[in-house]
């Protein structure tokens, strides 16, 4: 085999059925990393032969850290999956003609993220292409210890990028969708608040200059010192209307209105709130 398959799950029995099944033309090892799932999830995973390991979840970066340095891999490629997200077709075949060729100063491949929200594909608002380093040598990449937004960091080599997608599209729903945001704003306020930000912007070397670093730039840099709640606004305005997202349609409305607006609004107040907690 060529690639090993990290996919870290809790409770995933809704889409690791669509994302195994992506995998299957891979020819793929294929580690599942759970942490307690009650639903069908392990056995979903076992049915498929994956090889599922228990893991006990503080963050994302400690569990892909974890998997890392404890599954026996022994291919010479890793790839990082969630549970939402498939392979498409033309992907699978990229993969298979691409990583047996790539020269030994490439040492990881970034993909495009192709994301679906209630059935539609957000194509607008800066939301697509999405780059994200998700292929890379085993031995070389670990990932950065940030609560959120972590990303892989290699040990040497160049990155370079892949042609097709994969695509996201989580399938439990809006209200687990908003429900999972609200806690991703709480691990958020933590990497705001500077717990670990400083370190880990060191960590983006200057020869892995990617979208990802660009995009946290600006995001310490002017977001990060625009006031409170009219940053939101303006935000969801660029994505909406200077970024044409109001060609996704109804569900790119709702979409950008609520990731683009309502999530970055509810940060700035969970900032609020804290800032007026230790004030008093």
């Amino acid at each position: 085999m060529l690639v090993s398959v990290i996919i870290l799950t809790k409770n995933e029995a809704a889409n690791l059925p669509t994302c195994l099944a992506s995998l299957q033309a891979l020819n793929a090892e294929i580690f599942i990393v759970d942490s307690g799932s009650s639903d069908e999830t392990v056995n979903i995973a076992l049915q498929s032969g994956c090889r599922v390991f228990n893991n006990p979840f503080q963050n994302h970066a400690t569990q892909i850290n974890w998997a890392l340095e404890n599954l026996p891999i022994t291919t010479p490629w890793i790839m990082r999956l969630d549970a939402d997200e498939r392979l498409t077709p033309e992907l699978i075949k990229e993969l298979q003609k691409t990583l047996p060729q790539t020269p030994k100063d490439i040492t990881g491949y970034q993909v495009k993220r192709r994301v679906f929200f209630m059935g539609r594909w957000i194509r607008h608002g800066g939301y697509y292409p999405t780059w994200l380093l998700r292929v890379w040598r085993t031995g070389m990449g670990t990932c950065e210890q940030r609560w959120m937004d972590e990303h892989i960091i290699l040990s040497q080599g160049k990155i370079a990028n892949l042609k097709h997608d994969i695509i996201d599209e989580n399938k439990k729903g809006l209200s687990f969708w908003t429900e999972k945001h609200n806690r991703y704003t709480d691990r958020e306020l933590k990497d705001i608040l500077g717990l670990t930000a400083e370190e880990q912007d060191k960590l983006l070397k200057e020869n892995q200059f990617s979208q990802a670093s660009q995009r946290r730039w600006v995001k310490k840099n002017l977001y990060g010192h625009s006031p409170l709640f009219l940053r939101a606004l303006i935000y969801f305005l660029m994505r909406y209307v200077i970024g044409l997202g109001f060609l996704d349609g109804m569900e790119g409305l709702i979409f950008h209105f609520l990731q683009g607006f309502w999530y970055r609004f509810l940060v700035d107040a969970k900032i609020y709130e804290f800032k007026n907690s230790v004030n008093n």
